[in-house]
């Protein structure tokens, strides 16, 4: 049984590797780019440009009454940030704003308003019509009238006298994002969909490269073994695909004043079992296609995509079609979503942890084994 010794051939040899690897880093900027710049690109994008919060929708208010009390209303809606208000005394002068999308709704308070306030244990009541053709943006207007209504009702009554006992009082209490900022949600599981990327473009475009160029040729025709070769590339941009992590997590955290509250060691684990990988899917695709062009497009589809759509990032997972969530089980990111908005926005929970940490290191494993089996050193 051969000892691993600092002595022996193979760790020389792997160590050559590695080290032929470096310099290949250094003379080729690609590999600069794909693990710092790109990264980076797609942090900024994600965080300026991606929002799940809803500020400034444009809506119409139509106001059929001019009362005290109907104008007390259309200054709460005037004073929402949620809102940006365009008033008329007649709905048909909103219909082609509402046609062409310059509005996404507009409230009609109509003219017997003031007559329902002024009768007993009657509320007042108001319209709110929606532009259906985006129905998140439609459910968002929707929800904000009744927040904003009720709101409303609620000053008006305790101005009135009639609020000042009530018989229930509700208090809300969020946990673990406690803003209700969607920048922290999104921002912390936007690194699962960029290490996706990163990590499987590292390996998939440099090693086809190499075939393209015919380096690998020269490679395998040396007493190297393909073990020493897959295991000297992956340990090469393993740490250049962690650095790009660190990079990625210090913006997060310093520039975009996301909280962190679990623990490095717990992130370093986690993000080390996922790049594992993400690097073999990144090895597998350039062992069975030795094109960097088709790897890339290969990469895109079985990568970048799938983690896009089908990892929780954005689109809940149960609520997608039993057999589409049967296949997430096979998307390491996943996994890696749900470990990273932990981490960030609750804290260290290694039942969790453990249990996200497995099937990303099986799927690794198999990623590998299929890369093991199909890289041969000969030339055919």
């Amino acid at each position: 049984m051969m000892q691993l010794t600092l002595d022996n051939p193979r760790l020389r040899r792997i160590k050559a590797l590695m080290i032929k690897e470096g310099y290949q880093m250094m003379r080729d900027p690609s590999s600069i780019l794909i693990s710092m710049i790109l990264p980076l690109l797609l942090l900024f994008l994600y965080g300026y440009g991606v929002s799940l919060d809803l500020n400034h929708l444009r809506i119409g208010i139509v106001m059929e009454d001019t009362s005290p009390d109907a104008q007390s209303l259309v200054k709460a809606f005037t004073d929402s940030p949620y809102f940006d208000s365009k008033i008329v005394r007649d709905r048909r002068e909103l219909l082609p704003d509402i046609q062409s999308g310059k509005i996404r709704g507009f409230v009609v308070i109509p003219a017997y308003f003031t007559d329902f306030r002024n009768q007993p244990d009657k509320v007042a009541p108001i319209q709110a019509i929606a532009d259906g053709s985006e129905t998140n943006t439609a459910n968002f207007f929707q929800n904000y009238v009744q927040s904003t209504f009720a709101n409303w009702l609620k000053q008006e009554a305790i101005s009135d006298g009639l609020g000042d006992l009530p018989q229930i009082d509700i208090q809300s209490r969020v946990w673990f994002n406690e803003e209700l900022e969607s920048r922290h949600f999104v921002l912390s599981g936007s690194l699962a969909i960029i290490m996706t990327l990163i990590g499987t473009l590292l390996t998939a475009l440099v090693v086809s490269r190499e075939w393209e160029r015919g380096t690998m040729e020269a490679l395998i025709s040396t007493p190297v073994e393909v073990t020493e070769i897959i295991l000297s590339k992956t340990l090469s941009y393993f740490f250049l695909g962690m650095a790009s992590m660190a990079l990625c997590v210090a913006v997060t955290v310093i520039i975009f004043a996301v909280p962190f509250r679990g623990s490095f060691f717990a992130l370093a684990l986690i993000s080390g079992v996922f790049l594992f990988s993400a690097l073999g899917l990144g090895l597998m695709i350039s062992t069975l296609c030795k094109s960097q062009a088709l790897s890339y497009q290969i990469a895109i589809v079985t990568g970048f995509l799938p983690s896009y759509i089908l990892s929780g990032f954005l689109f809940e997972i149960f609520s997608m079609p039993q057999w589409i969530q049967g296949i997430t089980y096979v998307i390491p990111a996943r996994y890696f979503v749900q470990c990273l908005q932990t981490l960030f926005l609750v804290g260290n929970i290694w039942p969790l942890l453990l249990r996200n940490l497995v099937p990303m290191f099986l799927i690794g494993t198999v990623f590998f084994a299929i890369t093991r089996a199909k890289m041969i050193k000969r030339l055919d």
